[in-house]
């Protein structure tokens, strides 16, 4: 009976953290995207830019709606360059410096062996995603 009672303490107290999480909007957010395809060795990456208006989970700071932004970079890859079946995603950190320093982690792993091609911000940019809550 105790172990009962103290299970269902610690699932009302998680409960309770977990509905404390709220999106907040982020007054700079770093973020760059990196596309590869399974069927040639040519990676793209693009320039590391400042989205202003992202939103971040406030609990685990993690960029809400990532698949957006993946989305717009596939898209942008597939609609300019005419590169279809690219996989994206995007690396954010909150900081310019922490950013950097993933980027240059990458472009190490990937400067060996891939066809690197640079989007620079003038051909491509994030657009933020609008999260707030309607009223």
């Amino acid at each position: 009976m105790k172990s009962l009672k103290n299970f269902l303490l610690l699932a009302a107290l998680m409960l309770t953290a977990i509905a404390e999480a709220k999106p907040i909007k982020s007054s700079h957010t770093y973020m760059f995207g990196f596309s590869a395809s399974f069927k040639d060795s040519v990676v793209y990456i693009t320039d590391i830019q400042d989205v202003q208006g992202a939103w971040i989970d406030s609990k685990t700071k993690f960029l809400l709606a990532r698949d957006e932004y993946s989305r717009q970079l596939k898209s942008y890859l597939s609609d300019s360059l005419q590169q279809q079946d690219r996989v994206c995603l995007v690396i954010f950190q909150m900081t310019k410096r922490k950013a950097e320093k993933e980027y240059l982690k990458l472009m190490k792993k990937y400067k060996k062996g891939y066809e690197l091609r640079y989007v620079n911000a003038k051909e491509f940019l994030f657009k933020p995603i609008d999260m707030s809550p309607d009223e």
